[in-house]
């Protein structure tokens, strides 16, 4: 029911910028999870970014603090994720994910999230 979908990937040289977009339709929670994961071939799935509803309050990776920004437009029941000084360490594909029930005080772990967008690719050559 719930259905993230992401956009704005693509391929930007390093030390650019990119932003991506997560519309997630058919939101009815009062309370919920929401925020980026990336995942490289052959690397586990990575929790980049994420907030919950109820504060808003963002936690990041280590490897892109003072880099990325996520953000949201609850009017246009979309959350984005500002990129900025991009890294061949950043390629992989992000997925937007959503959850009501994510435990914990952070909310970057992805095997707790059940409702996941297709993915976009985000590419930074070396």
């Amino acid at each position: 029911q719930v259905r993230p979908v992401e956009s704005g990937g693509g391929v930007v040289k390093s030390g650019g910028s990119l932003r991506l977009s997560c519309v997630v339709s058919g939101l009815t929670w009062d309370e919920y999870a929401i925020g980026w994961f990336r995942q490289a071939p052959g690397k586990e799935r990575e929790g980049v970014s994420c907030f919950r509803s109820r504060d808003g309050r963002p936690s990041y990776a280590d490897s892109v603090k003072g880099r990325f920004t996520i953000s949201r437009d609850n009017a246009k029941s979309t959350v984005y994720l500002q990129m900025d000084s991009l890294r061949p360490d950043d390629t992989a594909v992000y997925y937007c994910a959503i959850d009501p029930n994510i435990p914990g005080t952070d909310c970057r772990e992805a095997n707790f999230f059940d409702h996941w967008g297709q993915g976009t690719q985000v590419t930074v050559p070396s």
